[in-house]
C-alpha cells in the first residue's frame, strides 16, 4: 500500500439504483455484513488516510447525508443536483473543494459507492502503482470468468499501457473474448484530471459526461494510461440488484469467517454462520452452527457461542457459554452462561460465572458474580447481588404503566419460585422469600419474606359442584378407600 496518502478520494454514490426496486432506501444504503454499501466504500478509502474524502450524493440525498454524518463524519458529502454522468459527478466534487479553497496536488482516487468487496489494500496498490509508473491515469482492472456486459481493456502491445476501453455493445467479436475489464475505479493526477474534465463533452447517446472519456483525452495529450489488475477479481464486483447484494454478502461473509478462523476462532459450520465486519474475537473462541454475530460483538478467549444464537453489539467474556440465545447490547462475563433460549436485551450484564437459564429474559439488569436465574423468569430493571439464586417463574414487576422502577436483590439471597417483586423494592443480603409470594415491601437482610394468602380447603366441593365428572368419581373412590382403611 502506498506510504503517501492521496490528495483525495472521491466516492461516487449519487445513482438511484432502480434495479434494487426500493422506493424508500437508496441503493448505497443497503447493507452487507453490518455496513452499508457506501460505508464499505468509505471505510476502504479511509485506510488510505486521504487528505480529502468526498462522497458525491444525489438520489434520496437526505438519507445518505444523514447516514454519513452518523457513521462517517470525516467524509464530506457533496450533492450532485442532477445525475449527468460520472464525469459530471467528479467535476462536482472538485468544484466543491475548490470553492472552499482546497487546491488538490497529487493523486486523486475515484471509486464507486456500490462495491463492498473493494478493499483498502487494493486501493492502496492502485495508488502506489500510479505514482511509481508516473501515469496520468491508472485504471483498476480485473480478469473475470465472464466479462459479458463489462467494458473491455485494450492494451498497447509495446508497453502494456491501456490503449482504450471498449464497451460491450461497441466491441468486435475478437474484443469480446478479452477477459480483462474496467472496474470504474481510477487513480488520476489531480491537475490532469481537472483539465481533462473541462474537455469532456456530452456528445453521446445518454447526453452525459463520462469519466472514461478522460482516458482518451489524457492519452491523446501524451500522458500514459496505466492499469493495475486486482489480485481478486471479486474485489471490483458492483451491486445492481438484490441478487447481487446477496452474492456479495456471501462472499464477504466467507472472507470474514476465514479471517476469524486464521486468527484462532473455530467456526464449526461456516455455511450457516454469519458475521459482521466490526465483530472482534480472541483465540480459541468456538462458534457453533446457525449463529449470527452482528454489530460490534466481541468473543472472548475460549468462549463458546451457539448453536442458533444471534448476538448484536454484545460482549462475551472468556470461557463463557451462550446457547440458543438472542442478545442485543448485552454483556456476558467470564465463565458466565446464557441459555438455552435466553433473551438478553439492552443493558443486561452478567458478571463472572453468573447464569441466565432456559426461557429467561433480562433487560437493563445486572447479575452479580455467580448469581443465577435458571428458569422461566423475567428480570427487568433489577440488580441481583453475587451468589443469589432466583426461583423459577419469577418476575420483577418494573412498570406501573407510566414509569419504570427498580428491584434490588442483595447478595446470597434465595428467592422462591413464582415470586413477583413489585418495584421499587429491595430484598436484603442473605434474605429468603417464600414460593408464591408477591413481594411489595422491602425484606430486611436475613429475613424470610412471605406474602401469600392462607390456604383454605373446602371438603366435598368437587362432588357437589362437579357431579358426574371423572374428577368427582376419582374423589369418591379415594374417599371410600380411605374410609375402608
Amino acid at each position: 500500500m502506498s506510504a503517501i496518502s492521496p490528495a483525495a478520494v472521491v466516492v461516487l454514490a449519487a445513482g438511484g439504483g432502480t434495479r434494487m426496486k426500493s422506493n424508500s432506501l437508496p441503493k448505497v444504503l443497503h447493507e452487507v455484513c453490518g455496513r452499508s454499501l457506501v460505508g464499505h466504500a468509505v471505510a476502504a478509502a479511509e485506510e488510505l488516510t486521504p487528505q480529502q474524502l468526498v462522497v458525491v450524493i444525489g438520489h434520496l440525498r437526505e438519507k445518505v447525508q444523514e447516514h454519513l454524518a452518523a457513521h462517517h463524519p470525516a467524509a464530506r458529502a457533496v450533492v450532485q443536483e442532477e445525475q449527468k454522468g460520472t464525469g459530471h459527478a467528479v467535476r462536482t466534487a472538485l468544484e466543491a473543494l475548490a470553492a472552499d479553497g482546497v487546491e488538490l496536488d497529487g493523486t486523486v482516487i475515484v471509486t464507486t459507492g456500490d462495491a463492498p468487496l473493494l478493499t483498502g489494500e487494493t486501493l492502496g496498490s492502485l495508488a502506489a502503482a500510479h505514482t511509481e509508473q508516473g501515469n496520468g491515469v491508472t485504471v483498476l482492472t480485473a480478469v473475470v470468468p465472464d466479462p459479458f456486459g463489462y467494458g473491455r481493456i485494450l492494451r498497447d502491445e509495446a508497453d502494456g499501457a491501456v490503449a482504450a476501453i471498449v464497451e460491450e455493445k461497441d466491441a468486435s467479436d475478437a474484443q469480446r473474448t478479452i477477459a480483462e475489464i474496467n472496474s470504474g475505479v481510477f487513480a488520476f493526477d489531480a491537475k490532469l484530471l481537472a483539465e481533462a474534465l473541462s474537455r469532456v463533452t456530452t456528445d453521446n447517446v445518454q447526453g452525459e459526461e463520462y469519466l472514461t472519456d478522460t482516458l482518451e483525452i489524457l492519452r491523446t495529450a501524451g500522458h500514459r494510461v496505466g492499469a493495475v489488475v486486482a489480485a481478486d477479481y471479486r474485489d471490483i464486483l458492483g451491486i445492481n440488484d438484490r441478487v447481487q447484494l446477496a452474492q456479495a454478502r456471501r462472499l464477504l461473509n466467507d472472507r470474514l469467517l476465514e479471517r476469524a478462523m486464521r486468527a484462532g476462532v473455530t467456526v464449526v459450520d461456516p455455511a450457516t454462520t454469519w458475521i459482521d465486519v466490526q465483530v472482534t474475537f480472541e483465540p480459541d473462541a468456538v462458534v457453533l452452527p446457525g449463529t449470527q454475530l452482528q454489530g460490534r460483538t466481541h468473543l472472548g478467549e475460549g468462549c463458546e457461542v451457539g448453536p442458533n444464537s444471534t448476538l448484536k453489539d454484545t460482549r462475551i467474556g472468556a470461557g463463557a457459554r451462550v446457547s440458543n440465545t438472542t442478545a442485543d447490547s448485552a454483556e456476558v462475563g467470564d465463565f458466565a452462561s446464557a441459555g438455552p433460549y435466553a433473551y438478553l436485551r439492552p443493558g443486561a450484564r452478567l458478571a463472572r460465572k453468573a447464569k441466565v437459564g432456559t426461557y429467561v429474559e433480562v433487560k437493563n439488569s445486572e447479575l452479580g458474580e455467580g448469581a443465577k436465574v435458571p428458569h422461566l423468569s423475567y428480570i427487568g430493571d433489577a440488580t441481583i447481588g453475587e451468589g443469589s439464586n432466583i426461583g423459577a417463574a419469577s418476575v420483577t414487576v418494573n412498570y406501573d404503566g407510566v414509569h419504570k422502577h427498580r428491584t434490588v436483590i442483595g447478595a446470597h439471597c434465595r428467592t422462591g419460585s413464582d415470586n413477583m417483586f413489585i418495584a421499587p423494592v429491595t430484598v436484603g443480603d442473605g434474605a429468603y422469600t417464600a414460593a408464591g409470594s408477591v413481594i411489595a415491601v422491602d425484606v430486611p437482610p436475613g429475613a424470610l419474606g412471605v406474602a401469600r394468602a392462607q390456604q383454605r380447603n373446602i371438603p366435598g366441593w368437587v362432588e357437589r359442584k362437579r357431579p358426574g365428572t371423572a374428577s368427582a368419581a376419582a374423589a369418591a373412590a379415594a374417599t371410600e378407600e380411605a374410609a375402608e382403611a
